[in-house]
């Protein structure tokens, strides 16, 4: 088999999720829903948070950052699966498949560390309470976020640059996925793949891994402490919030690992659960996210409900 040489004029054409057309509107219907769900919760949060004085907290500091993620992350992959899902013609350019791998990866990893410095945020107020205000003060608050994009920004670049050094794919242009990413243009590839697939786990082992171990050690901690609640009211609201969160944390982590811990060898490839495991992290976790961490709040409901008020 012939490589097929990589030049700034080559452009991949990207199979998405059905070539059945029946199939085909019913997933434009269900994305478009969704996407439009995502940003607008998304976007309600950040707006709600910026107008109420109240919530201007490290926790909801940290919110605004991930809704702002969500909102990036699902708009690099969402928009393009809905036109091509349409459209006859489903290319994309090296330029465009660079940065869509560069935005998604970006946004992915920035979430990964957001949601653990969350996690370890509820630990320092429930653990920690005499002391929170001292540990996770602003400055504290400004350079864990600032280190979580700016890690997020570095590994995508990285991850992208390695992969369209692979210098040849083989004859077929074919990406058998809906958008541009990193396992699928390994498998995509005829040259040698070691230091890419090396290079993905161990980023992923690094920042997923890590990440989710932060995150189950700080609720351990919680969950620990809320046992020792005498009301039986306050544990069960308690469980049912940490229930919420570590369920969304679970899927997005899970998924993710999946995806990039495995190894991605043609033999291993299950192309109907590549396409459909991705779905998880960059449409669902992003629209679950405003809602299950912050619509139970009291203070984003009034705010919420004085803003309808005044309308």
């Amino acid at each position: 088999m012939e490589p097929l040489n990589q030049t700034t004029s080559l452009r991949f054409i990207l199979l998405g999720l059905s070539t059945d057309s029946q199939h085909k509107t019913i997933y434009f219907i269900i994305f478009l829903i969704m996407y439009l769900m995502t940003v607008s919760g998304n976007l309600m949060l950040v707006i709600v948070v910026r107008i109420n004085p109240r919530l201007h907290s490290p926790m909801f500091f940290f919110l605004t950052n991930l809704s702002i993620i969500d909102i990036i992350f699902s708009s690099s992959v969402v928009p393009l699966l809905l036109k091509n899902t349409l459209a006859k013609d489903r290319s994309i350019s090296v330029f465009g498949c660079a940065t869509q791998i560069c935005v998604s990866l970006g946004m992915g990893a920035t979430e990964s560390l957001i949601l653990a410095f969350m996690a370890y945020d509820r630990y320092a107020a429930i653990c920690r309470p005499l002391h929170y205000n001292t540990i996770m003060n602003r400055s504290l608050c400004i350079y864990l976020a600032v280190v979580s994009w700016s890690v997020g920004l570095i590994n995508s670049t990285i991850q992208a640059i390695l992969t369209f050094q692979l210098l040849q794919f083989c004859n077929s242009r074919d990406v058998n996925h809906y958008f541009c990413e990193v396992p699928a243009f390994i498998r995509l590839s005829c040259g040698d793949t070691f230091v890419n697939e090396l290079s993905v786990y161990i980023t992923g082992a690094i920042i997923a891994m890590g990440c989710f171990y932060l995150i189950v050690i700080s609720y351990v901690h919680i969950i620990s402490k809320i046992l020792k609640i005498i009301s039986s009211e306050g544990r069960q609201k308690s469980f049912s919030t940490c229930a919420s969160h570590l369920t969304v944390v679970t899927l997005y982590f899970g998924t993710v690992m999946y995806m990039y811990l495995r190894p991605h060898s043609k033999k291993n490839a299950d192309s109907s659960t590549d396409k459909i495991v991705p779905i998880l992290y960059t449409s669902v976790t992003p629209m679950l996210n405003p809602f299950i961490y912050s619509m139970r709040n009291k203070d984003v409901k009034n705010t919420l409900m004085k803003r309808k008020q005044d309308h």
